[in-house]
């Protein structure tokens, strides 16, 4: 990042490198000229999360317009349907939200530490150098869509396309996946006192940590909350392995963690997983204890045929609400099965 300027540059020049020219449109002049109604653009407008702005307000650039007016064209043609167009806008404007934030943080965090200053002047400085930012930006955003969605399609075509006599039945969720969670003993208590930058380093050594032992192992991130992780791998071995490797790595930088793991069908809608295999690993995981990794007996059983590295180790039959009687299985790596090691800070 280059040496921050003496003085800071506008938003509005930021803002018209994004956008281009400035707002100058109104509600009905968006409608009219992307051929929808005002109720289609206000819903638009919330989908993508921002708030409702008065019908005389001129808030809409060019861009608003263009990027209505080529998504409905795409639902007038019949390409794709009304509800789908509405959720892939939703889609964006959720993950963009939290992907600039993420971004710019992070940037703000560099300035900060790189020339000794307090987190207002690291914002100025921030904003006075994004647009040298933005192009390199733009292109790592467009690379790892493509990589992404090529990963995707990839699982698709090695699941489905080239298996055959696969069928289920009306009644069942689709995708059979193994299922993890994991969080944090004693976060609450242990991180009300703490300095914003111990915070900081604490949060990111758990997610840092988290992320690269998922990635590594295969298997992929749903979401994280605050002090817990929710992944999933396409395959049980790799699911355990995970979990393991996700117990030891961060009790070694003193991060002591709970986990489960378990087998079954999910449904994947808007980024997350649903389903009674979802809610089974959840309650599990408050069984644990500092630690240890829990999975259902079920799943122990398909895990024992499967993955000879793991010792199971029946505990006792516990009532998990909403579920009843659930009997969990202790799971250890066994002694030299190899075992990821943690990344590089």
């Amino acid at each position: 990042m280059a040496e921050p300027s003496p003085h800071s540059s506008t938003y509005g020049a930021v803002a018209a490198a994004l956008l281009g020219p400035g707002p100058r449109r109104h509600l009905g002049e968006v409608a009219e000229s992307a051929n929808v109604s005002e109720d289609d653009v206000r819903a638009f407008w919330r989908l993508l999360g921002f708030a409702d702005v008065p019908d005389e307000a001129l808030e809409f650039t060019d861009a608003d317009v263009a990027a209505m007016r080529d998504l409905m064209d795409y639902v007038r043609t019949d390409r794709i349907g009304l509800r789908t167009a509405r959720t892939l806008v939703r889609a964006n404007g959720h993950l963009m939200d939290r992907l600039v934030l993420w971004q710019v943080e992070s940037f703000v965090e560099e300035v900060a530490q790189r020339y000794s200053l307090d987190d207002i002047s690291a914002r100025l400085v921030v904003l006075d150098r994004f647009l040298t930012l933005q192009p390199m930006l733009e292109e790592q955003l467009l690379y790892t869509w493509r990589r992404q969605l090529a990963a995707l399609l990839g699982r698709f075509d090695r699941q489905f396309a080239q298996s055959t006599g696969l069928a289920i039945s009306a009644d069942q969720l689709p995708l059979e996946r193994a299922v993890g969670f994991m969080d944090m003993v004693g976060y609450t208590s242990r991180t009300v006192r703490l300095a914003r930058d111990e915070l900081a380093e604490i949060v990111a050594e758990f997610e840092t940590t988290a992320r690269d032992v998922v990635a590594r192992n295969g298997a992929r991130v749903v979401k994280t909350v605050g002090d817990a992780v929710l992944y999933v791998a396409d395959d049980l071995p790799t699911g355990a392995k995970v979990a393991t490797d996700l117990v030891d790595l961060l009790a070694a930088v003193d991060l002591p963690v709970r986990s489960s793991v378990v087998w079954g069908r999910v449904l994947s809608r808007s980024g997350d997983i649903f389903g009674p295999t979802v809610n089974l690993a959840s309650r599990l995981n408050d069984v644990a204890t500092p630690g240890v990794v829990v999975m259902d007996d079920v799943s122990a059983a398909l895990l024992e045929v499967e993955g000879p590295e793991f010792d199971l180790t029946p505990m006792e039959t516990v009532s998990v609400q909403g579920m009843g009687p659930v009997n969990p299985v202790r799971l250890r790596r066994r002694q030299g099965s190899p075992r990821t090691r943690r990344a590089n800070p």
